[in-house]
């Protein structure tokens, strides 16, 4: 029988994993990785996280968190275009300083998970956004779509080096692309 080191705790490994995931990448955080960051055999962790699929939805749903409370403030007190462009930094920057733990937010999440995880913060804070914007449903949901997809897909690419060789620099035409989306947000093309 293995003794559990003490002082570990779930939400310790958590953050120790999210720690991980930004130093070597989301997808080689495993339990065993974690273990050996604590010096303890696999099995004393076992007390406290499931498996690795448990660790990394953990991380997920810390890095949700953190997101949702970073774009919160980001945005509280603004509107338009300037709550647009705030959302937008908040995931770029993040991105940026959390590579793991931003691929951690990517996780797909089983639907109660999803449904109690701070993943429907963004949700509300970005609708919060599109009021702005004067925009009903259907089309609130497109907009949400589309913005996400936007934030990710650039950030995505940035991260990569997809824009590295080559003029203007990458905020520049990350400034250009918010005011795409705040022009197209104002114009919203009718069905």
């Amino acid at each position: 029988m293995f003794m559990v080191k003490a002082g570990l705790t779930r939400e310790r490994l958590v953050r120790a994993g999210a720690e991980l995931a930004d130093e070597v990448g989301f997808e080689q955080v495993t339990v065993s990785a974690l273990a050996r960051r604590f010096d303890v055999k696999v099995a004393s962790l076992y007390s406290h996280l499931k498996n690795s699929q448990d660790l990394r939805t953990g991380i997920a749903l810390l890095a949700l968190e953190e997101l949702a409370d970073r774009a919160a403030d980001a945005v509280a007190g603004r509107a338009g275009k300037d709550a647009l462009t705030a959302l937008a930094d908040v995931y770029r920057d993040y991105a940026h300083e959390h590579p793991g733990r931003y691929a951690a937010a990517q996780l797909r999440l089983d639907p109660e998970t999803a449904a109690a995880s701070a993943g429907v913060k963004h949700a509300q804070l970005t609708r919060a956004i599109l009021r702005g914007y004067d925009l009903s449903e259907p089309d609130q949901t497109h907009a949400v779509r589309l913005l996400g997809s936007v934030f990710h897909g650039y950030v995505t690419l940035e991260m990569g080096g997809g824009f590295s060789h080559s003029a203007p620099d990458t905020q520049q035409t990350w400034s250009r692309t918010l005011d795409a989306l705040d022009a197209l947000l104002r114009n919203w093309p009718e069905p």
